[in-house]
């Protein structure tokens, strides 16, 4: 309980500085940088004080700036950010192309000040992590910055995780990380599986991989997953553009969720550099190649991709004949909107391993008739229990489909090879929960006239009981 306590505590810290920064015209986004950046500073210099060695070098640590203000501090953290972006190892991830965005002293030293107050290094990996992915969370949902492209929900990522289920001695990749939500929950998830010290080892240095290209989700990603001390000495995030600078690494799991749309203008057209691939502008089919590129034969993928990755003919159509003829692709999870921070988005989570063609196909629809908010009614993970159970991870032959001819209205149905063949798409729909308004227009008219008739008598009453109150 005094850890729950703590934690709202901290977070409500984290908020009251977020709102004084705001007034004075220093988004959410711009903050939650900084305050990694001075995070990690104070933490690195109760790493020395316990007698733990400092990974920064002298002249730019902790101690050269706490007690600097006006615009002795801003030089002196403008210095600081600038040297620590050009090391090679864990710091030069987590301070890419840093650049000082509190350029009043006063408002820095409120951040500075706030971080003081805690001793963060000791705290459990668990706790200070939870904390800060709810920071990441609430910049998530700050539609005004765009971090919320960076952001998959926490209960989507968990169901994937879940009937993946990467084991603790496998290599997981995500080539476009966010900020490490899947690689967390992949961690969490292979953690419990063994005490044994090589193993745990194993998964803490060498087991999780992720790229990204935007630098401000390097950051995020890199000390997100260094807060659950996890890739103490060497950041398991890279800051590249996974389409581009590919390698020949192979991975068992892949993991992730491909940003939506085509390139941005100016870019370096994938084809250029990766031959291979069946030429197209649309950036989730490229990243659909590059995933098939890189995942170990045996090795299983699950990944979140747009119906337009199904349905759209030209070099699409040749890349899903690639992913049937070399991949089996055994299931769909038919996502519904409302539950990215993109509007009206439709997507499935596609589940694949390579080694074998695809044969049937196992949909779950979770989307016809489902209503999801972000506000008001967010997705949970206990709206994906019955698919996780449906799934039957690690034991796929005991699968049972809830639909059929009595039930019609099952969410969960395997097409078979020939249906799989002999359709045109991969857009598999059969549940119709939409209720038909099959009223003449005349009696839609008289409908409303009762309705407007029964609201002007309820009115005439209520005046009635109101009689002569002033109101």
């Amino acid at each position: 309980m005094a850890n729950q306590k703590t934690e709202a505590a901290l977070l409500k810290k984290v908020w009251d500085i977020a709102n004084v920064l705001s007034s004075a015209g220093v988004g959410f986004t711009d903050y939650i940088t900084q305050l990694t950046y001075i995070l990690f500073l104070k933490m690195d210099n109760e790493k020395e004080e316990l007698g733990l060695g400092s990974s920064i070098p002298d002249g730019y640590k902790w101690s050269d700036l706490v007690d600097l203000s006006g615009t002795d501090l801003v030089e002196k953290y403008e210095d600081i950010l600038e040297e620590l972006s050009k090391d090679e190892g864990l710091i030069g991830t987590i301070f890419t192309k840093a650049t000082n965005k509190i350029d009043r002293p006063v408002m820095l030293k409120k951040v500075i000040d706030m971080v003081s107050e805690e001793n963060w290094y000791m705290m459990e990996g668990d706790f200070k992590g939870t904390i800060y992915e709810g920071i990441l969370e609430k910049n998530g949902q700050d539609r005004k910055s765009g971090a919320g492209q960076y952001f998959t929900p926490r209960a989507l990522i968990s169901a994937i995780v879940d009937v993946v289920d990467p084991k603790i001695n496998e290599t997981v990749m995500d080539p476009c990380c966010g900020t490490a939500g899947f690689l967390l929950a992949a961690y969490e998830h292979m953690r419990k599986q063994s005490k044994d010290v090589e193993k745990q080892k194993f998964l803490k240095n060498n087991a999780l991989h992720g790229a990204d290209n935007t630098s401000l989700v390097v950051t995020l990603a890199s000390m997100n997953l260094y807060l659950h001390d996890i890739g103490v000495n060497r950041s398991p995030i890279e800051y590249k553009d996974s389409l581009i600078e590919a390698n020949d690494d192979l991975y068992q799991v892949v993991l992730t969720n491909p940003p939506f749309g085509t390139r941005p203008q100016g870019s370096v057209e994938v084809s250029a550099n990766r031959p291979e691939f069946i030429k197209t502008s649309d950036n989730q089919v490229n990243f659909l190649q590059h995933i098939m590129s890189i995942v170990k034969t045996g090795g299983r993928v699950g990944v979140v991709l747009p119906d337009s990755v199904l349905t759209d003919q030209g070099a699409t159509a040749k890349v899903r004949e690639k992913l049937l003829k070399d991949f089996n692709l055994h299931t769909i999870l038919r996502l519904p909107t409302g539950i990215f921070y993109a509007n009206g988005v439709k997507t499935n989570v596609l589940f694949f391993d390579k080694g074998e063609p695809t044969k049937d196909i196992w949909v779950y629809d979770y989307r016809t008739g489902i209503k999801h908010t972000m506000a008001t009614k967010p997705m949970t993970r206990a709206n994906l229990d019955e698919f996780v159970e449906c799934y039957c991870s690690g034991h796929m032959e005991d699968r049972k489909p809830t639909y059929s001819e009595d039930n019609p209205n099952g969410r969960w149905r395997m097409f078979t090879e020939y249906e799989v063949k002999n359709a045109d798409t991969l857009d598999f729909k059969w549940l119709d929960f939409e209720e038909k308004d099959e009223r003449t227009i005349k009696q839609v008219l008289d409908d409303m006239q009762a309705e407007s008739d029964g609201i002007a008598e309820a009115v005439s009453k209520l005046k009635e009981l109101l009689g002569d109150i002033e109101l």
